[in-house]
């Protein structure tokens, strides 16, 4: 964990940041609203899982029977056209962001730099989401156990994850903000220092 953390860490330069903050914004102006339309002109207000935090199998099954056999091709597709890249989309923005804030924020050393891996544990649960509702999608009116008890674990886990991940990048932002301020701090008051020693010891010349 602590090598993967070093490797991703050693990446979040200034520019490959700033490359992440771009790609995100870019998925979240004209990518996912563009996706949100296609999704809602197939399966109408039924839903998805994707977006929801929890859900029982029950209402998993009445979702695909909501879709129809077209709306359930169309939530699979897009589980593994769209759904492949958005995860990478926020991984890329959340990695780095969280790393390059991070190492301004804490101690090199520190464990909490390790919290840069949670992106990658909420892409790895967003996968296994998609896995687990396209099978249950693809097998219906069949009933899937386990695996539709699954999907609904899986995506509290990713939104879960997803959400801790914005909540440390915050966090992240107010302490490096804080200790910016106090270095700003110190530095015009060991100026002010410096210059009222210089003129002290102008007028002791005097």
């Amino acid at each position: 964990m602590r090598r993967l953390s070093n490797r991703i860490a050693g990446l979040s330069t200034g520019l490959f940041t700033l490359l992440g903050v771009v790609v995100f914004a870019a998925f979240i102006i004209w990518v996912l609203p563009d996706q949100a339309a296609r999704a809602e002109a197939v399966t109408g207000d039924a839903g998805s899982p994707d977006t929801s935090f929890f859900y029982p199998p029950s209402e998993l099954y009445d979702m695909a029977e909501a879709y129809g056999e077209d709306g359930r091709s169309q939530y699979v597709r897009a589980r593994y056209t769209f759904d492949v890249i958005w995860p990478l989309a926020y991984l890329l923005f959340l990695a780095t962001a969280i790393s390059w804030v991070f190492r301004r924020a804490f101690a090199a050393n520190s464990r909490l730099q390790l919290a840069n891996l949670l992106p990658v544990a909420s892409v790895v649960f967003d996968y296994l989401e998609n896995a687990a509702a396209s099978i249950v999608m693809i097998r219906f009116p069949a009933t899937t156990p386990v695996v539709d008890w699954l999907a609904t674990v899986f995506t509290m886990t990713k939104w879960i994850f997803v959400q801790g991940s914005f909540g440390v990048l915050l966090v992240g932002l107010a302490v490096g903000a804080v200790r910016w301020l106090r270095k700003r701090g110190n530095a015009t008051n060991g100026g002010t220092m410096e210059q009222n020693s210089l003129t002290a010891n102008t007028d002791d010349e005097q």
